[in-house]
């Protein structure tokens, strides 16, 4: 049996990684982290995630630039990413789609959704 690839959750604020880690591990799914979008490019590199899940609004380097980046990269622009953002209206939405985002959900996250969309996208 192979191992499961993992889920990288790309997330700045404390509070919010650790309940989306706890939840996720929960749903049978193994997460990595990153606090920022340039940790999340060395990590999409080096473990190649089944999925990535992206706070949009990221120190150091953004999500929105991280994205930019990954699609850009031969090597990670098969990975899907999910923007993660608490802007709900729809040219947030539309941007996200643009900047080479997968999908998109708000927070608050509504967690059911959120694991239909990771079902769904996420490379074996």
């Amino acid at each position: 049996m192979t191992e499961q690839r993992p889920i990288l959750l790309v997330e700045d604020n404390e509070l919010n990684r650790e309940m989306l880690t706890r939840r996720l591990m929960r749903a049978g799914l193994r997460v990595i982290v990153a606090v920022n979008g340039e940790e999340a490019l060395a990590l999409m590199t080096s473990a190649h995630p089944a999925l990535v899940l992206m706070d949009m609004n990221l120190p150091v380097m953004d999500g929105w630039t991280a994205c930019d980046h990954a699609r850009k990269d031969a090597a990670l622009r098969d990975i899907p990413i999910i923007a993660l953002t608490a802007h709900a209206m729809d040219a947030d939405r539309r941007n996200a789609l643009a900047a080479g985002c997968d999908d998109y959900a708000t927070k608050p996250i509504d967690f059911p959704e959120l694991l239909a969309k990771i079902e769904r996208l996420k490379r074996p």
